[in-house]
């Protein structure tokens, strides 16, 4: 009895073993070494869907702290370890500038915003969003006290339940989304109000199924994926739903600019837009607008969010450090609200929130990079366009820069006589040209906020559970304690 085999799916085969036999066959002279790859999948059967980069950190162990794995037709350098990231992102900046093209990201992204775009069109939604950022108050005392008064809700929120279990996430994520969206758009959500909860439902959503079997498969073979049933179908439904609030968003400014009264980053980019139409080359265009208030509000709020979510179980895992928080914020700041200046004073506190950043480990994969130009590096031949991974689960557990990376030791930032102290390999906001835009303002936030906390509260695990430190899967590594106990201390 014969089988008999449509000829689409012949016609598919053999092209991508064409093209396997084509990349594979002419490897680049002197390319970084790696576990061979397998027909069609390269070597994703080693690397699996779930935490790839505890394979790839265990990979560098045989093939040194600059090497390549295959997903599938397309190669990836590696780059392991504090020593090798510096000198990719830092030393050799602008060859290492670029994002690599991953099809479910210019499928949405179409190359717009600043995360994932190039060229032109990057630095300038860069410098726009750095410059934009500083005018609202990044890094100033203006901002300093619209965290402040955040605060203040949410230690009402924590007190509303009285010492009880709750789960936190939604609650932080709100509080946190709070502040960049008042820049963004000049408004405040209440935690509860079914717009956010909806923006920062699809946003989880896309974090949790972004490296989900199906969506590796469809950035190895997405002319063939993109017709099948799917998470990718998920994460393209989430993403028009925040493009919808967008450009909703975007109507009811445009309808009440007022040239000399921009009241948030979106009436700053619509003045900019106006400006522009005269010049043969427009960037301020609504897809870039849209693109970017996306990228800064997904940016702005998750990361800093689930860090201080990370703070939490923490401070119930060491209740001992929670203590010498405490008894430092009592010293220091008293029932006063906290102020960025009070930091320099609160060398402990300080060293507690790097360790918190440190341990969390919230993007291990890094977002990708791509090199720009040919290149030798370190010895290895790199080509233009390939795709790079500054593994930063690699850098913030080096064990030559940190005595014990996988414990949670607020000492690795403290001098024998208790000072702060820098760690050059604290890279939580990676480095290099597409480091984190929004890095003073996540310093800022994690500060106001987890100080503002711990004076208020004292955390504790629900009666008769204990704490785990497990960390989700997905592109953000976040903790599964779900629920949490925040006791009033004054």
């Amino acid at each position: 009895m014969f089988v008999t085999i449509p000829i689409y799916l012949l016609l598919f085969i053999g092209t991508c073993l064409f093209l396997y036999m084509v990349i594979h066959g002419k490897k680049s002279p002197n390319f970084p070494p790696g576990p061979k790859p397998l027909p069609l999948i390269g070597n994703v059967h080693l690397l699996g869907v779930k935490k790839p980069y505890l394979k790839l950190m265990e990979l560098s162990k045989t093939y040194g702290p600059v090497f390549s794995v295959s997903m599938g037709i397309t190669r990836a350098v590696v780059l392991c370890g504090y020593d090798a990231v510096k000198d990719a992102l830092i030393n050799h900046a602008d060859e290492f500038a670029d994002r690599p093209r991953i099809p479910i990201v210019e499928e949405t992204s179409k190359g717009h915003g600043v995360i994932f775009s190039n060229g032109e069109n990057w630095k300038v939604m860069r410098r726009f969003t750095l410059s934009t950022l500083r005018d609202f108050g990044m890094g100033k005392r203006s901002l300093e006290g619209k965290i402040n008064e955040e605060s203040d809700c949410l230690v009402e929120t924590f007190k509303s339940y009285k010492g009880e279990p709750f789960e936190n996430k939604v609650i932080m994520n709100a509080a946190v989304a709070n502040i960049i969206v008042s820049i963004l758009i000049n408004h405040r959500f209440d935690y509860q109000d079914p717009t956010l909860t909806k923006l920062i439902q699809s946003l989880h959503e896309n974090i949790k199924i972004s490296t989900s079997p199906l969506v590796v498969m469809y950035n190895m073979f997405p002319s063939i994926m993109k017709w099948l049933p799917g998470p990718h179908n998920a994460i393209f439904k989430n993403r028009f739903h925040m493009y919808k609030f967008i450009m909703e968003t975007f109507t009811k400014h445009k309808d009440h600019l007022d040239v000399n009264d921009q009241r948030d980053l979106v009436d700053v980019f619509l003045v900019k837009q106006q400006k522009e139409k005269k010049s043969p080359v427009m960037f301020f265009h609504n897809e870039n607008l849209a693109e970017l208030v996306s990228n800064l509000f997904n940016a702005g709020m998750e990361t800093t969010s689930t860090t201080l979510r990370w703070g939490l179980v923490l401070m119930m895992k060491y209740p001992e450090i929670q203590k010498k928080v405490q008894h430092e914020i009592n010293k220091v700041i008293g029932s006063a609200h906290p102020q960025t200046e009070h930091r320099k004073q609160m060398p402990y506190t300080d060293a507690v929130i790097h360790e918190i950043q440190r341990f969390a480990d919230l993007v291990p994969n890094n977002v990708p990079h791509a090199t720009t130009k040919d290149l030798t590096f370190r010895g290895y031949f790199i080509p233009k366009g390939t795709q790079v991974i500054p593994l930063l689960s690699s850098v913030l557990r080096d064990k030559d820069y940190f005595e014990k990376p996988e414990e949670f030791y607020p000492e690795h930032f403290l001098d024998s006589k208790g000072n702060f102290v820098k760690n050059e390999a604290f890279l939580p906001f990676s480095a290099g040209r597409r480091s984190c835009a929004g890095e003073n303002l996540a310093k800022m936030e994690l500060f106001l906020f987890f100080t503002r906390l711990l004076q208020k509260f004292t955390f504790q695990p629900p009666p008769g559970t204990d704490v785990t430190l497990s960390s989700t899967d997905g592109g953000i590594s976040a903790p599964v304690q779900l629920e949490i106990c925040a006791v009033a201390r004054m």
